[in-house]
């Protein structure tokens, strides 16, 4: 690994990878034949991957050796699914056999790292530290993952994902080539719990899932293509997404095959094709961004001295009230000089969440949408840093007296900070200012809350 790319023998290779669970209509878990083992990798390279996430399931050695032969990436892991993880006793069973797995596999040359956990819960995070630990003793010339997905836990990673089915390839290229890596430049305040890691390798895990030939109780992700033409279309369009940003080192698609009632694979159950794989090749095997210009220099983030203009939760007593509406206002609620006193008053977190985002909400907010206003002061307005820190759930518009200053649409379930430099150049004035922010929700759980930060260079 050199700065943000993992370099396989010095060269940047993109790793085009494919979610594989090896389930089988007959076996479930056990392949009929040897044969059948390296046929799906060939079925996997017919799609134009170069490798696979192994996933939820210690696959059988005799994939790896022809993995080893066809020249076939391989990311190891364990079948963690269904752990009790507040359960102590399960801490010594799940190490014991982790480590028979790494020191089983470890002298496969197609495995280029280990993942052993993956969409794990929070109280799984000391576990996964052990792990990580033990792991990097028994085989240190691998990257480790602590786990796929959802709870990342070390303060030293050597690599990081994040599972994304967003099925839109517009917003889903706005966040991943357009949105990161996010403020690599300087380091936010540690209260915000915004994680900065420009300098570690990162992939989207898990993506795609798109679901075709969905049947009776059997499911992919978003809606189904209305023909193959959208079904090809949105494919590549995701898949670009990646491809684009040179700063991502890899992608995974789910899935290779259908399997039981998840029928999002690109091919059938029992291998049959569903699709025609020659768009869908052409789609991966374009060169990647990272193939040309891998992150593998380190810059150092630069010390700023931050004021919060307008506070989020994290901000204590600077987390002034906002007014806040829940019908649409007249045409010019933006603007700094509307009236906004007859709209009701409330504190951010908004919003209406499960798990630990309910508790920390403290405005309840359930209807479709929201708009919002704060006026805050600036006596200076020189910085050489702005900054948003947001958690939005869903649609979010943000504007600064009367200006556009961010925009994203979904939700990103988790405070995440957005450069909006250029923007608030543009739009921030000279003693009292306005904050004008609408959200939309579309289902699920649903919240808004955001910091607006200015910062200059920290003196020497």
């Amino acid at each position: 690994m050199e700065g943000a790319a993992i370099l396989l023998n010095h060269r940047p290779v993109f790793q085009r990878l494919v979610l594989d669970q090896g389930f089988y209509p007959d076996g479930v878990w056990t392949a009929p034949t040897d044969a059948d083992l390296r046929r799906d990798i060939e079925l996997s390279q017919a799609c134009g991957f170069n490798g696979a996430r192994l996933h939820q399931k210690v696959f059988e050695p005799r994939f790896l050796h022809w993995a080893d032969r066809l020249g076939y990436l391989l990311w190891g892991e364990f079948p963690s699914f269904g752990a009790d993880y507040a359960n102590a006793a399960v801490n010594v069973p799940i190490m014991n056999e982790w480590v028979a797995i790494v020191q089983r596999d470890r002298n496969h040359p197609s495995v280029v790292g280990w993942c052993p956990f993956n969409e794990t819960p929070p109280e799984a995070g000391a576990l996964q530290a052990a792990v990580v630990r033990m792991t990097r003793a028994l085989d240190p010339s691998r990257p480790v993952i602590e786990t796929s997905g959802w709870t990342h836990h070390l303060a030293d990673p050597e690599v990081l994902d994040v599972h994304d089915y967003n099925q839109d390839p517009a917003s889903f290229r706005a966040r991943w080539t357009d949105g990161y890596p996010p403020l690599g430049a300087f380091a936010l305040p540690a209260r915000y719990g915004v994680r900065q890691h420009p300098a570690i390798p990162f992939f989207i895990s898990e993506y795609g899932g798109i679901g075709w030939a969905v049947g009776e109780g059997g499911w992919g992700y978003g809606k189904t293509p209305e023909d193959l033409k959208e079904f090809y279309d949105r494919f590549k369009g995701l898949s670009d997404a990646l491809l684009d940003n040179r700063y991502i080192f890899g992608l995974c698609y789910t899935q290779l095959t259908d399997i039981e009632q998840e029928q999002n694979g690109l091919y059938a159950y029992d291998r049959t094709p569903k699709f025609d794989v020659a768009p869908i090749h052409a789609a991966l095997s374009r060169r990647a961004a990272y193939e040309d210009n891998p992150p593998v220099e380190v810059a150092k983030r630069k010390a700023m001295d931050w004021r919060a203009l307008v506070g989020s939760l994290h901000d204590g007593p600077k987390a002034e009230t906002w007014r806040y509406a829940e019908s649409a206002p007249p045409e010019g609620w933006i603007q700094p000089e509307f009236n906004d006193a007859a709209w009701a008053e409330g504190q951010a977190p908004f919003g209406f969440k499960g798990g630990e985002w309910n508790d920390k909400i403290r405005t309840r907010w359930r209807s479709s949408d929201i708009w919002l206003r704060q006026e805050f002061i600036c006596d200076d307005t020189e910085f050489d840093a702005a900054v948003i820190v947001l958690h939005h759930d869903d649609d979010t518009v943000i504007h600064l007296n009367g200006k556009p200053i961010w925009q994203r649409p979904r939700w990103n379930d988790g405070y995440e900070a957005f450069d909006v430099a250029e923007a608030v150049r543009e739009a921030l004035l000279p003693g009292k200012n306005t904050l004008a922010v609408h959200v939309h929700q579309d289902k699920g759980g649903q919240y808004f809350d955001m910091a607006f930060l200015i910062g200059k260079a920290a003196a020497r």
